[in-house]
């Protein structure tokens, strides 16, 4: 196990090294901007899949389509302003969480840490179903789609292992197919509008479905305009990644993170208008058979080398964005685990100086995702920006606090940039959970409160240990008087050594116990306890139900009672073989009966090992 493990993750990294694990601005562009920059492949066509399909045509959805996308991209460089400015304020990471945390309480942080922990489960489902959706849609791979679930699962724990073995490292690896995302698109957006104002590239050719779909009046209410702009709203997605792992990028860390960030902004806003204004004129159709963007490669390219890479580019980027999540969701759990609202095993950091247990609680919760919705893409959509939107809201408001608490140079002019964020970003919010409600919107606004309660339940644990922990200065312990209780199964070396161990500690008493079934076990036990000359008592618990653990538990309470001043020792001998899996075979009520005294107070449990280094056949003590 150890040797896979050097394997798969790599030789531990020693906590010296930490620095130079951090990352330059291109490699965090990668990294960090994956996410964002992934939804320019889906995120048009959701809002087609809303307003040009079903009641509506495809004729109406293309003529909201730009003047949505406009909306989306006013919302983008908001926010994006926003988080530029938590860079700055909050340089310790955290994102929307330390935000809230610091000026607007408890619970508004725990909303929002629980609203960004659902946010990136989602964001790995959403990116690694949307890959798989990029992958099927090539003409080779079509085959595939039945094993959507299959595939998506293996791209989960093929990021997970990458992630795994540290950030630098998954962040060389995941580079350069984010680079050929961003060449190929930025390509097919400007070879493909050239076409269409300057060339002979008319419209994708449909079936006769899609044909008659188009060609229908169909009705565009209000309401589906609004449904369409939440669905394009993902967009948004991961921009709060960057603020959330500010300490993960060399020095200067917030000049190189806003600047990553303002980058970013940029070339997600430009590729998604792109996108949307290139299929407004080509009017491609919907369809879960072939995606937006693979119609408009086929159109642009043709089905040659140039289209194949393009797809294999946009699985390659939708995967990617969960990676952003695997960076981001590890640093902020680690954080709010430091504040005692989760596990503090999640603020660990593991042999490669990742926080290893945050990115394995991610890789679990978003491949049941993806087993639950079946690897579809837009049936997770739903659930996906209601947490985005509701972190982006706290944030805000949490900076327009900030600033008015510091006046900081320029602090009015801040204030109103982040209040009409808020504003905006509480209005998509809104949009989206009236809208998408009945789709899926609901769940994250049941399981947001679920995490809240667990957060405040963990909190509340710590708590409690801390202040039993808590003494006052000059406490002095109180003397101790030990009563020893050793279990005996039979009379061997192990038994002996358990008994020479027990003495050693000159308790004030010490017994020994057994557990038998009738006379003729008790008679042999205490033969050979004289054949030893054995000086210490032994005591005989008769079980008639051969049972092991609950006669031994019994005797041990009603011995605390009668020894109420004493600590209680339980010693049981417990031999070692030379095989892990031959140590199945052994002990297994031992282990039982540790985990039942444990809850008992004022009992001590004490284990003592010997070891067989030849055969493993010999009658093993009590309890084996």
């Amino acid at each position: 196990m150890a040797i896979l493990k050097r394997v798969l993750v790599g030789r531990p990294l020693a906590t010296s090294e930490q620095d130079h694990q951090r990352i330059t601005k291109k490699i965090a562009l990668a990294v960090f901007s994956s996410d964002a920059i992934s939804s320019t492949a889906y995120a048009t066509e959701e809002i087609l899949f809303v307003t040009a399909v079903g009641a509506s045509s495809l004729m109406l959805g293309l003529e909201v389509l730009v003047p949505i996308s406009i909306a989306i991209a006013i919302l983008l460089a908001i926010v994006a302003t926003s988080y530029r400015q938590t860079i700055f304020a909050y340089p310790s990471g955290g994102g929307s969480y330390i935000v809230s945390r610091e000026n607007l309480g408890e619970m508004p942080s725990l909303v929002a840490g629980a609203a960004l922990m659902v946010d990136y489960i989602l964001t790995v489902a959403v990116s690694i179903s949307a890959g798989v959706a990029a992958i099927v849609s090539i003409p080779t791979f079509r085959g595939l789609s039945d094993n959507r679930v299959l595939l998506g699962l293996g791209l989960i724990a093929l990021i997970t292992i990458a992630n795994l073995r540290g950030i630098k490292e998954a962040g060389r690896f995941f580079a350069v197919p984010t680079y050929v995302y961003i060449l190929v698109l930025s390509t097919l957006i400007l070879w493909g509008l050239y076409g269409v104002f300057f060339g002979d590239i008319g419209t994708v050719p449909f079936n006769a479905e899609a044909s008659a779909a188009r060609e229908t009046g169909g009705t565009l209410g209000l309401f589906l305009i609004l449904k369409g702009f939440s669905s394009g709203a993902v967009a948004l997605t991961g921009v709060e990644a960057i603020s959330n792992a500010v300490p993960a990028f060399r020095k200067p860390e917030s000049k190189n993170a806003a600047a990553t960030l303002v980058v970013m902004a940029f070339v997600l806003g430009t590729l998604f208008f792109g996108v949307s204004v290139l299929a407004h004129h080509v009017q491609p159709y919907p369809s879960h058979e072939q995606t937006v963007l693979s119609q408009l490669g086929l159109l642009v390219f043709g089905n040659g080398a140039i289209y194949v890479v393009l797809q294999f580019a946009t699985a390659a980027i939708l995967t990617l964005a969960a990676n952003t999540a695997y960076t981001g969701f590890p640093w902020l759990t680690s954080i709010i685990a430091s504040d005692d609202y989760l596990p503090r095993q999640m603020a660990n950091r593991g042999d490669r100086l990742v926080f290893s247990n945050g990115v394995l609680v991610l890789a679990v919760a978003s491949a049941i995702l993806i087993v639950a919705f079946g690897g579809v893409t837009n049936a997770l959509i739903p659930l996906y920006a209601v947490g985005v939107f509701m972190s982006f809201t706290l944030s805000q408001i949490g900076m327009v606090r900030h600033h008015k608490r510091l006046k900081e140079p320029g602090w009015k002019r801040n204030m109103v940039i982040n209040g009409f964020g808020a504003f905006a970003t509480f209005v998509v919010l809104l949009i989206v959970s009236i809208t998408k409600f009945s789709s899926g919107a609901w769940l994250p606004l049941v399981v947001i409160p679920i995490i809240i309660l667990i957060f405040k339940g963990i909190h509340k644990h710590y708590k409690t240990v801390a202040d039993g922990l808590r003494t006052a200065p000059g406490y002095r312990t109180r003397t101790m008087n030990h009563t020893m209780i050793v279990l005996v199964g039979d009379v061997h070396r192990g038994v002996l050594e358990a008994l020479a161990y027990a003495k050693s500690m000159h308790p004030s008493h010490l017994v020994a116990v057994t557990v038998v079934v009738n006379e003729e076990e008790q008679e042999r036990i205490t033969a050979a306890w004289h054949e030893y000359k054995i000086d210490v008592p032994i005591e005989f618990i008769f079980s008639k139900y051969r049972e092991l653990t609950d006669p031994i538990v019994q005797y041990v309470e009603e011995l605390d009672a009668r020894k109420d001043h004493d600590v209680v020792t339980v010693v049981i001998p417990e031999f070692v073989v030379g095989s892990r899996a031959a140590q199945l075979l052994h002990n297994q009520s031992a282990l039982a009966l540790k985990w039942r005294l444990l809850f008992r107070e004022g009992i001590v449990v004490t284990s003592v090992p010997y070891h067989l280094e030849g055969s493993t056949t010999d009658k093993g003590p009590f309890p084996g």
